[in-house]
């Protein structure tokens, strides 16, 4: 019995001391978990960004806000992460500061570009570092900034960096309204003679006096095109001289809807001259929208009927030389007219004449001599020349040094 209360009393003993050992160890893990905890809770915060300014967008259209702020004192030494900033309308709580942009460290301006007009905003700007906890697992520290004043976006109605070119704007319309005037009034407003439009009245003499047709190609585009618009102009003036000599003119086109215009056009000029019985529907005809058949046809006829002159007034493409040489072939009296830079060269080689560029769009003025035309024309040859004058001037004093002359004409802000 005696055995039997000793082997109890150690069963005991080294139980109790087992139970102490794991609530010290227990202890120990605790205040190790704490310790980790508290490396976690209480990481180094950075310093704030400073003061943050804010203004509205100048010379924009509004929806655009500028922010700029003084870096955090420890941007410097690389603990910056980068920058959020926030925006939340005045009379909201802070708990309703949205992230609508964010920055990189050393950056100290961003634009908010989703501002709507009218709305007052606050900003503030939040300083982002990294900070190791105790698993060593990286976790995001930041700081906030006071508030900015408050700033709303609004649209001006002036773009002041664009000043130079209001400037230029007022005196070339100036320019034209001036020519306008005087076209008006009767005098005589000297525009340089272009050969082509010079020898339309030739062109169409000769025709008459053959007794051959008259052949007008307007383009392959449709009325859309600027080039085309410049081309049936310029039909209105063959067709009056056709009219009046009795020549037959033939206008095949390859957009039905340039049919319908260039026929009333033809159909105009005929009863200006006291001819509507001479006037025929098909004089103007639709042949086909495909470029190279549209070019196979007329080819076909101008062989067949071996017209004694061809008018090419338009845009063209690599149509321009087939349809060129096949006039030239059989001996016609070609002028041609387009503003297509790499269709010029077949032109000027296989034609008599041809109206380069901005000729083709002169030619409605250059031939109806209507004042509101010429004086227009006239404005707008006489600012060309001062805008070269203008950039010759420039190109001298900028490569003196004697001012940055270049800076006049930038219209973007920095």
């Amino acid at each position: 019995m005696i055995r039997i209360a000793v082997t109890t009393l150690l069963i005991i003993a080294v139980t109790c001391a087992l139970a102490s050992a794991q609530e010290d160890t227990i202890q120990v893990v605790t205040d190790t978990l704490s310790d980790s905890a508290l490396a976690v809770i209480q990481p180094e915060v950075p310093s704030p960004a400073g003061k943050v300014l804010v203004n509205d967008t100048p010379n924009d259209n509004g929806g655009s806000v500028q922010i700029n702020w003084t870096a955090s004192a420890d941007d410097t030494d690389g603990r910056i992460e980068r920058y959020e900033i926030e925006r939340k309308e005045v009379n909201a709580s802070d708990d309703t500061y949205k992230v609508i942009g964010d920055a990189t460290a050393g950056q100290t301006r961003i634009t908010d570009n989703y501002a709507e007009n009218g709305v007052e905003y606050v900003y503030r700007v939040v300083a982002v570092s990294l900070a190791q906890a105790g698993d060593g697992e990286m976790l995001e520290v930041k700081s906030y900034s006071e508030s900015s004043a408050i700033v709303k976006a609004s649209a001006q109605w002036f773009n002041t960096n664009r000043t130079v070119v209001l400037i230029f704007a007022l005196v070339i319309g100036s320019l034209i309204v001036n020519y306008i005037s005087q076209a008006r009034k009767g005098k005589d407003l000297f525009i340089r003679k272009i050969a082509g439009l010079e020898a339309v009245d030739e062109a169409v003499g000769r025709a008459t006096e053959m007794g051959k047709k008259i052949y007008y190609v307007p383009g392959t585009q449709d009325m859309e095109n600027i080039q085309t618009i410049a081309g049936v102009t310029i039909l209105g003036r063959v067709a009056r001289l056709a009219a009046q000599y009795e020549t037959d003119l033939d206008v095949p086109v390859s957009r039905s809807l340039v049919m319908v215009t260039a026929r009333e056009i033809v159909k105009e000029a005929y009863m200006n001259v006291g001819r509507p019985d001479a006037f025929h529907e098909d004089t103007v005809h639709y042949l086909t929208d495909d470029q190279f058949g549209y070019a196979a046809a007329i080819d076909g006829m101008v062989v067949r009927e071996k017209p004694a002159t061809i008018f090419y007034m338009g845009a063209f493409y690599a149509e321009s030389l087939i349809l060129a040489e096949t006039g030239n072939s059989i001996g016609a009296i070609q002028i041609a007219g387009t503003a297509m830079p790499a269709q010029l060269p077949f032109f000027v080689a296989a034609c008599d004449y041809t109206l380069i560029g901005e000729e083709l769009f002169a030619a409605s003025a250059y031939l109806s001599k209507e004042p509101k035309l010429l004086g227009s024309l006239k404005g707008q040859d006489i600012s060309k020349g001062l805008i070269l004058a203008v950039i010759a001037i420039g190109v001298i004093i900028q490569t003196l040094g004697v001012y940055d002359f270049a800076s006049l004409f930038r219209i973007a802000a920095d």
